[in-house]
């Protein structure tokens, strides 16, 4: 007998008794924490991802490609990866070379592009978090995991979420989903943040619909 019989052995021997149509325990968890309005939960959000570290805009619809190229500008950006569902005039006064998502592209080829812009699928307040599912104005996983600059637009308050459970109602778990708390960071024992390590240095998030325009 090998140390995995014994175990599995121990294991069936402490559920000899156990009822075998014993129902599951119903657990009663919270689906959000507190009460918020629309407008609180935004602010929540906003909150949250400048905290992570993440830099937020917002700005109206018609502002919103004003704002892209802007955000571009500032960072220099000579070339931008563009997923195959984003909207044509986000982008239409950008100066920076588009790259499409392609399935050919080669890491060393993402790895040349300045930045990447992209929609998202949901935002999560409590947390802090942006996920992407792949749709088309999102693209590959990858495309948001190698350039160093990263654009997220979300619209509000449509896609924003007060918490994890609400989250996970509008996501297909069958999808490639990629959830990002501010940009890529991590940190040694002796707590010193290094960013960049696995994704994105810089992530701007814009949050359209609100009505004004500001950064955070």
């Amino acid at each position: 007998m090998n140390s995995r019989e014994r175990i599995l052995g121990r294991v069936r021997r402490a559920l000899a008794d156990a009822p075998a149509d014993e129902a599951p325990i119903a657990r009663d968890y919270l689906r959000e924490h507190g009460r918020r309005s629309v407008a609180e939960t935004v602010e929540l959000l906003a909150e949250n991802l400048a905290d992570y570290r993440a830099v937020v805009h917002r700005c109206t619809d018609d502002a919103l490609p004003d704002v892209l190229v802007r955000l571009l500008a500032e960072r220099g950006a000579r070339s931008v990866l563009v997923p195959p569902g984003l909207p044509p005039h986000w982008l239409a006064g950008a100066d920076a070379t588009r790259v499409p998502d392609l399935a050919v592209s080669t890491p060393q080829e993402l790895d040349r592009v300045d930045s990447v812009v992209t929609g998202c699928a949901v935002a999560i307040a409590e947390t802090g978090t942006i996920v992407l599912d792949g749709s088309p104005d999102q693209g590959r996983r990858r495309i948001t995991l190698v350039p160093d600059h990263h654009v997220c637009v979300v619209r509000v308050p449509g896609q924003v979420v007060s918490s994890v459970p609400q989250g996970l109602e509008r996501l297909d778990p069958a999808r490639p989903l990629t959830w990002i708390s501010g940009p890529s960071a991590t940190s040694d024992i002796e707590l010193d943040r290094v960013e960049g390590v696995h994704g994105p240095r810089t992530l701007d998030v814009v949050l359209v619909g609100q009505g004004r325009i500001e950064s955070t």
